[in-house]
């Protein structure tokens, strides 16, 4: 079996997303969403990716591409490539798919998807968080967890002190 392939899959266009969400409801999957840069995977964001897959059955992750980050997080940034940054996130047992996204805000995948569970950092109340809308008028769950561990521009910034 060929397990990078495996992982490769994980990660859709819209299309085969929407074949997978439709499968899924048809199933009757308890679907949870939530996205981010995930630029050098660590700590934090394996905790927080593990408890938001904890809330569902099936955990889809939208993964802002290089040009979103570079608008949300200023110049240099993402460090990796959205490939790279999608094929390491995809790799966790726990996420069931990855769809690069290209706009700044998840809200038109959050109506595509329109899972039954969003999680987002706990930097916002539940109502102040993209898709909330969408989600609570469909009887879904938002919310939002502590990211506990560490920061991606926490370890960008100890790699610049290092001589």
């Amino acid at each position: 079996m060929n397990k990078f392939k495996n992982v490769s899959k994980k990660v859709v266009d819209q299309q085969e997303l929407s074949r997978l969400v439709a499968m899924w409801n048809l199933l009757g999957k308890k679907i949870v969403f939530t996205d981010g840069c995930f630029d050098i995977l660590h700590r934090g964001h394996v905790e927080y990716l593990t408890q938001a897959a904890s809330k569902g059955d099936v955990l889809i992750v939208g993964l802002h591409s290089d040009a979103s980050v570079a608008r949300l997080k200023g110049e240099g940034r993402p460090i990796q490539s959205q490939e790279n940054r999608a094929l390491i996130v995809a790799s966790l047992s726990y996420v069931d798919a990855v769809i690069i996204l290209d706009e700044d805000s998840p809200y038109n995948l959050i109506k595509l998807i329109k899972p039954d569970v969003l999680v987002k950092g706990a930097d916002k109340l539940p109502k102040d968080i993209v898709g909330y809308d969408i989600v609570s008028a469909r009887g879904g769950s938002v919310i939002a967890l502590d990211i506990k561990e560490g920061t991606t521009e926490k370890l960008i910034d100890r790699i610049k002190l290092t001589p």
